[in-house]
């Protein structure tokens, strides 16, 4: 038997050893594994970079964007201004410093990428969710200039480092970053940092300081944002920034760091100014913003990318608008020292497409500031329609109901009507045709000014914890909107209460015909039903027909509208924003004058019809042999008198007393009558005072 126990154990023994190998082996054998496969994967990725072709390296011109109007012709070609290289024995040495603190700390160490910075980045793209950072190096940034649609995946990333290591192993340092700094746009028209160094500073590239260094190293990421023309704090903000970084990187010293961020911005008088040479500046700004904004690719992208982008502009409504505002005679007079300003807008509210803009008047350079788009000003009793009258009949209310024009006091908020009178009984219809403030004050508060706050945010207008009052209904809001705004808030009223998104672009393809961008995906947001848009449309039609927007009619077109003013305070009835939006059914347009800088001198002292009378020409020029359309009926709207802007019905009393056959006679009867209704609403707005007082004194 003990023979046999025997060979049972070392069966068992041989088993085992079959079943748990050492831990010797296993090391052995995930070593073998490991190897084979960085032997493969890296001879895989060798083989990948070597595919790469870099050949577009030389050729030293960026590739223009071509942008093409709505029917697909082309209008415009960016990039257009041949570089001048320099080479890079004389970049001064603070310049290359400069670059390399604030893009790439590590680029004459690293062969093409950063593993730290793509791990950072990384880190925060998975925590985002998605790609909110980018980790790239300066031969990275190259590659995507140069090579790459400009979408941000993780397969464009992959792609931007094979180039990378591929550029890396034909170039030198020197030379990327030579290319690099010749092809980049620095903003103000200045493609390469030879023309930078001209039109920020008036000198040769060998010549800057390192002040000056700092600032144009600084420009790179942002350059319309961060341009020293225009926003001077922030381009200070950003040299720091950047002398900051090179101290800390021991590039300068402290004491270099303490003379340099004390040391003015002192810039050329004669900067470059790309506007006079390209069409449609304006317009082209906006469109640049909108693909930053809403799409995420940089200025450097769209302005040097070789893209092709497809908009919404019709040519012929924009040279129309620059037409307009060449016309001195349209616009109020100006202070000798301040040009009254302007913005406007036209938008197809069938497909939210901006057919034209304009950013301003007289001379503005290129990225200046867009009052089209970036103006954020008050829109006054413009904002009735959204915030007052369309939420009131969205809760039953009819244009034919009525509220009494009289003094009123809301815990110390006491609004006045423009005229300083107060009307009696109004109906709803009069109020809004001729904007009196007291009765669209008075219902907001019935309806309540959540349900203005809300209905504002359904028509697209973003607006603030602290415009939750009843200042709400007349616009007085803290941070304003813009004609693009309004323009596509009020194309819900013309679209029968749906909402279409206003872009410039319509569709955007790279070189190699990558579609990156597309519009056509947008859907209309629903805002209020079709009958509810339909009658508030009616109402507008009467403020152009016979009430504040009279000098906004389009002869032979039906055209519906609100004017908008605010007033400058300290002065007696002066204006400190004038608007007027109004739309066909397929054209919006939205108008916007004041000064850019408003004080006790300078402000509007014309009437509220200033923005109407330029609104009048701009919309008769752009809609010049466009088909007649007319706006939808609506079921149950009497007809509105002409004399009186009231309803039929009232008509039919006067007519009951023997009073409506003679219409100057019927005119002077129903004027006695409101005169003793505004007589009637004084005396008990003084009568309550009284009583008010005396209970205080009690």
């Amino acid at each position: 038997m003990e023979p046999e126990i025997n060979k049972s154990r070392n069966a068992k023994k041989k088993f085992s050893l079959w079943k748990k190998p050492s831990r010797r082996s296993v090391l052995f054998l995930s070593i073998l594994v490991v190897t084979v496969a960085t032997i493969v994967c890296w001879s895989g990725f060798r083989l990948l970079v070597a595919a790469q072709d870099i050949s577009e390296l030389d050729k030293p011109l960026p590739a223009a964007t071509i942008l093409y109007d709505r029917n697909g012709k082309e209008v415009e070609r960016l990039s257009r201004s041949e570089i001048v290289p320099v080479e890079y024995s004389i970049l001064p040495k603070s310049l290359i410093d400069a670059v390399t603190a604030v893009e790439d700390k590590r680029f004459f160490d690293h062969k093409g990428m950063d593993t730290r910075a793509i791990g950072r980045a990384f880190y925060a793209n998975l925590r985002a969710g998605g790609t909110t950072q980018g980790g790239s190096t300066i031969t990275q940034q190259l590659a995507k200039n140069v090579f790459l649609s400009h979408e941000r995946t993780w397969m464009r990333k992959w792609n931007e480092v094979l180039l990378a290591k591929k550029i890396e192993e034909n170039y030198n340092k020197q030379e990327i970053l030579e290319m690099y700094l010749n092809q980049i746009y620095f903003g103000e028209g200045a493609w390469g940092i030879k023309r930078a160094a001209e039109t920020y500073f008036g000198k040769t590239v060998d010549k800057l300081t390192l002040s000056e260094s700092a600032v144009l190293a600084g420009l790179i990421r942002a350059p319309s944002a961060l341009t020293p023309y225009k926003h001077p704090e922030k381009a200070k903000e950003r040299r720091n920034l950047v002398l900051r970084l090179m101290e800390e990187q021991e590039k300068i010293t402290t004491a270099d760091y303490k003379i340099a961020i004390s040391e003015p911005i002192t810039l050329s008088v004669a900067k470059s100014d790309k506007a006079s040479a390209m069409k449609y500046p304006y317009y082209v700004d906006q469109m640049i913003r909108e693909a930053v904004v809403k799409y995420g690719l940089t200025e450097n992208e769209v302005l040097h990318g070789g893209l092709h982008i497809y908009t919404a502009l019709d040519t012929g409504m924009q040279q129309a608008a620059e037409s307009v505002y060449a016309d001195e005679s349209l616009f109020p007079e100006s202070k000798s020292d301040q040009l009254i300003q302007s913005g406007a807008v036209l938008v197809d509210p069938r497909d939210g497409g901006i057919r034209a803009l304009i950013g301003g008047r007289g001379n503005q350079p290129f990225r200046g500031f867009n009052r089209a788009s970036q103006l954020k000003r008050q829109p006054g009793s413009a904002l009735k329609p959204i915030a007052v009258y369309a939420p009131a009949l969205e809760q039953g209310y009819k244009p034919s109901d009525t509220v009494v024009d009289e003094p009123v006091d809301f815990g110390g908020y006491r609004p006045k009507n423009v005229t300083g009178r107060y009307y009696g009984e109004v109906s709803l219809y009069e109020s809004l045709v001729h904007s009196y403030n007291i009765p669209a004050v008075k219902l907001l508060h019935e309806i309540g000014i959540d349900a203005g706050m809300d209905a504002s945010a359904r028509f697209g207008l973003e607006l603030a914890d602290g415009d939750r009052t009843l200042g709400l209904a007349l616009g007085g809001l803290q941070e304003g909107v813009s004609p693009l705004d309004m323009a596509e808030a009020f194309g819900t009223f013309a679209s029968d209460g749906s909402r279409m998104p206003a872009h410039t672009i319509e569709r955007i393809e790279s070189a190699d015909g990558i579609v990156l961008a597309d519009a056509s995906q947008q859907a209309p947001v629903k805002v209020i039903e079709p009958e509810v848009a339909r009658t508030i449309t009616a109402m507008l039609e009467g403020v152009v027909r016979e009430g504040s927007g009279l000098a906004a009619a389009l002869p032979g077109r039906p055209v519906a509208g609100k004017t908008g003013t605010t007033q400058m305070p300290g002065t007696d009835g002066g204006i400190k924003d004038n608007w007027f939006v109004g739309f066909t059914p397929q054209l919006v347009g939205a108008v916007w004058l004041g000064y850019d800088k408003t004080d006790g001198d300078h402000y509007l002292t014309t009437t509220s019809k200033a923005a109407a009378s330029v609104f009048q020409p701009l919309m008769a020029k752009a809609l010049d042999g466009e088909p007649v359309i007319a706006f939808h009926a609506v079921k149950g709207l009497k007809k509105i008198r002409n004399y009186d802007n009231d309803y039929d019905k009232q008509g039919d009393k006067h007519k009951e007393k023997g009073k409506g056959k003679d219409k100057k006679k019927d005119k002077e009867h129903y004027d006695k009558k409101k005169e003793k209704e505004r007589r009637k609403a004084e005396k008990r707005y003084k009568e309550q005072n009284k009583k008010d007082h005396d209970n205080a004194d009690d």
